[in-house]
């Protein structure tokens, strides 16, 4: 009989992967979204049955991957993003976002397939305020996959 203590693990501790192009720094965000998937079923009326609908499912849906983080100067993940945009050159990519322990080790990874840029913002300039300057980069993609 096992004696583990299973408790949800923090939301905080976090890394992001983009294949060939992220480094030390350049993973590391304040904030990701984005990881949704949804099946809408279509309905299908039957002649003759007045009672339901039968109702099968669609392919799924997912939702743009967000990463939020401060501005890096000479960042080759925004130089990537930039091509897309300004050289209409889209290189997709392997992105893998892993949640990580207390350690620092992943202890579980979502795996983006084909993932390429849609937007990139900037935040707004204020100088009556005392904040950095937060870069939000939008990815479309596939599909994601759970690998552990």
């Amino acid at each position: 009989m096992s004696t583990e203590i299973y408790y949800p693990p923090v939301g905080f501790s976090f890394k992001v992967n983009v294949e060939g192009i992220t480094g030390i720094n350049e993973g590391s965000f304040q904030e990701v979204s984005g990881l949704n998937a949804k099946i809408t079923p279509e309905s299908i009326k039957e002649g003759g049955e007045n009672r339901f609908e039968h109702r099968f499912p669609n392919r799924p849906v997912y939702e743009n991957l967000i990463l939020k983080r401060g501005m890096l100067l000479g960042s080759p993940l925004i130089t990537w993003a930039r091509n897309s945009f300004d050289l209409f050159e889209f290189k997709p990519k392997l992105v893998n976002l892993n949640l990580l322990d207390e350690k620092g080790a992943p202890i579980s990874t979502w795996r983006f397939i084909n993932a390429y840029p849609v937007a990139l913002k900037v935040s707004d300039l204020k100088a009556q305020e005392n904040a950095i300057v937060v870069e939000t980069l939008e990815l479309c993609y596939d599909y994601f996959t759970k690998v552990n």
